[in-house]
């Protein structure tokens, strides 16, 4: 149980198999007692496209519970921000290696990242099955 993400939500419209659910994700400062004398407490509202096998059993403003696995949120952040990084790093050493050039190699790096993006966007549904959200009802 320890290995799942959960957020409270609100259906906010039904398409076919498709449930979008309006979720407040919140810093763990948001819920402070001091939070409004603090900068750093922030919250967003983010809509969550999830694909249910019963859309009919939701009906327009349900709390539901959203859930996914942990394992599926550390995979998010390797592909965000991790290999981006390590191509970003890597490459910068090895373009200063050739050229000795600091500021040729900082774009070609960043140019690298380009075609990182990319075939990320090439793979959305592909990554779209394995980053797949669950949805149940509040009881």
């Amino acid at each position: 149980m320890a290995d799942i993400i959960k957020h409270q939500g609100i259906v906010e419209n039904i398409s076919g198999s498709h449930l979008k659910v309006r979720i407040v994700q919140t810093s763990a400062c948001a819920a402070c007692s001091v939070k409004g004398h603090c900068t750093s407490a922030d919250t967003k509202e983010k809509l969550i496209d999830i694909v249910v096998s019963d859309a009919s059993s939701y009906q327009l403003g349900d709390r539901v519970v959203v859930f996914g696995e942990l394992s599926m949120g550390m995979m998010a952040v390797l592909l965000a921000f991790i290999a981006p990084f390590c191509i970003l790093v890597v490459s910068l050493f090895l373009f200063m290696a050739v050229w000795n050039d600091e500021l040729g190699s900082a774009l070609c790096s960043l140019a690298l990242l380009i075609p990182y993006y990319y075939i990320l966007w090439l793979n959305r549904k592909r990554m779209g099955k394995k980053f797949s959200f669950s949805v149940m009802p509040m009881v």
